[in-house]
């Protein structure tokens, strides 16, 4: 089986959030696939999709501090400022954590471990909606 769709998540703050159950509720022919893979491909430049910790909401502000910290806005010497001071900083982010994910598929669910949650990186102060297409391959019941 293959399945492609497009998935919008809504808009976010800036910072670190987690999207999984909006993911999968824009999923429901995952529920039928027995065995498989899901690419997950984040059509934005200044936001990221990473996997991480989805039990503790600090963990998110963590990531939300080291990354600014990694990567400050309002640094000079760059030539991309036209968009706000914080584009280029996002791009940078976007960057460094991704912006697809490859996640296996088992008995109908995503086989992710226990305290394992997808993020949405959203880098941008007004990022806006995010786009994200969902491409599932495997085997069917």
């Amino acid at each position: 089986m293959w399945q492609q769709t497009t998935i919008t998540l809504r808009a976010r703050a800036r910072g670190f959030h987690l999207v999984t159950d909006e993911l999968l509720a824009g999923l429901p022919a995952l529920a039928s696939c027995r065995v498989g893979l899901l690419h997950l491909w984040l059509q934005h430049t200044s936001a990221s999709l990473t996997v991480n910790e989805n039990a503790d909401a600090a963990v998110r502000r963590d990531f939300e501090r080291f990354f600014n910290r990694l990567v400050p806005q309002g640094e000079g010497g760059y030539e991309h400022d036209y968009e706000g001071p914080d584009d280029l900083p996002a791009h940078f982010k976007a960057s460094l954590l991704g912006c697809q994910l490859l996640l296996p598929v088992t008995a109908g669910r995503l086989a992710l471990g226990t305290w394992q949650g997808i993020y949405l990186g959203e880098h941008r102060e007004q990022g806006g909606a995010r786009r994200v297409l969902a491409t599932l391959q495997g085997q069917g019941n």
